[in-house]
């Protein structure tokens, strides 16, 4: 058939073959430029709910989007983004996204999670709930148990690296010696469990409910004088993975002084940092560390409510930041993507913009069926 082909290009007909060809490609090129430009074209067509639940969104679909003007006169694009149905796809998700960061040699990692979130780690738990409200209309309890069980399957996901070359850093000593209770005796939490203002940088391990040796008098003041928690917060020796648990302003400053330290070759992971809500940083080198250099892997929480009520943010590396509104009822629908995270600024026009869509983006909300059901 090529040799056919060959044949009738250099026919007597070739200039008229030259000039349809040419046709059909002009013509081909002006209906790409309405459809991506036009905000009347349609996206994608959906059959129905039921094929759309079956929808992996991998593959051409990813890269379906719909270009509409926003309020501001820019073009958003609309992709065709699934978000997380339930707590276990965020986290398999979140894992993933860790895994391609590492691929990227990236070893400051900022991870952030929905207040609150109940991942279901730890069994049993304590039975009388704290009256304290401390966020969004939350208990301290709960927010102290979804941060430390997002701790403790980060300290499974690195279980490979060796126990002792995993620390784990939570803000107060209380903490931390409920974490070090909840863990014990799991073989799967082998980790350092420190506090940025405690004196013990004790192991959590399977080991720890085994009896121990006592210890003589002048082993226990080498112990002392060796001990690494005196003067400033550092982190153990050999340390190859450090997981700073939702650290506050104080605690930030100690990860800036440490990430200076250690250097890039000691991975440091933020959990639930929520460094969006830092109104000011410590200096200007700070606030480019925590907001330039440490990279947002896997971010679900609610966008500024001041701004985009009812609004989440979304982001797994490397994929785009994704501005989504969550209605009293059903899912959540992107309002819009970019490869940046959304200021303020930008979340306050996406939603003031929200009430001119119209049927163009209705395939797109269609094909959302499997978005965050945790969210109403």
């Amino acid at each position: 058939r090529l040799r056919h082909c060959d044949e009738r290009i250099s026919s007597p007909h070739r200039s008229s073959n030259r000039k349809i060809m040419h046709y059909c490609i002009g013509t081909t090129l002006l209906l790409i430029t309405i459809l991506i430009i036009s905000p009347t074209a349609t996206s994608f067509v959906v059959p129905n709910s039921n094929d759309a639940a079956k929808l992996k969104f991998i593959g051409p679909m990813i890269r379906t989007q719909t270009i509409r003007p926003s309020g501001d006169g820019r073009l958003t694009k609309l992709h065709a983004v699934a978000l997380p149905k339930d707590v276990k796809e965020a986290v398999s998700v979140c894992r993933q996204s860790v895994q391609e960061a590492l691929k990227g040699r990236i070893s400051r990692m900022d991870i952030e999670m929905p207040v609150g979130a109940k991942f279901g780690v730890e069994k049993g738990g304590q039975k009388k709930k704290s009256s304290v409200q401390e966020e969004d209309g939350v208990s301290r309890d709960t927010l102290e148990t979804s941060d430390r069980e997002l701790a403790r399957l980060f300290v499974d996901m690195f279980q490979p690296v060796g126990g002792e070359n995993i620390a784990v850093i939570f803000k107060e000593d209380r903490i931390a010696n409920l974490a070090r209770k909840r863990w014990n005796g799991d073989s799967t939490a082998q980790c350092r469990i420190l506090s940025v203002d405690g004196k013990r940088n004790g192991a959590s391990s399977a080991a720890d409910g085994k009896k121990k040796k006592k210890k003589g008098f002048a082993a226990k003041l080498a112990e002392e004088l060796d001990s690494e928690s005196s003067g400033p917060f550092a982190l153990p020796k050999g340390c190859e993975v450090a997981l700073f648990v939702n650290p506050g302003p104080k605690e930030l400053i100690a990860v800036e002084r440490i990430s200076n330290d250690v250097g890039m070759g000691t991975l440091i992971i933020l959990l639930n940092a929520r460094l969006g809500k830092v109104e000011k940083f410590s200096s200007e080198a700070a606030e480019n560390l925590f907001l330039k250099d440490f990279m947002p892997i896997f971010h679900l929480a609610a966008a500024p409510q001041n701004a985009a009520p009812n609004c989440l943010m979304h982001r797994a590396y490397p994929g785009d930041w994704v501005l989504a509104r969550k209605p009293k009822v059903g899912q959540p629908k992107v309002l819009a993507t970019q490869p940046e995270r959304f200021s303020t600024e930008e979340c306050r026009a996406e939603y003031e913009n929200m009430a001119e869509l119209g049927d163009l983006e209705k395939g797109v909300e269609n094909v959302l069926e499997n978005v965050a059901t945790w969210f109403r």
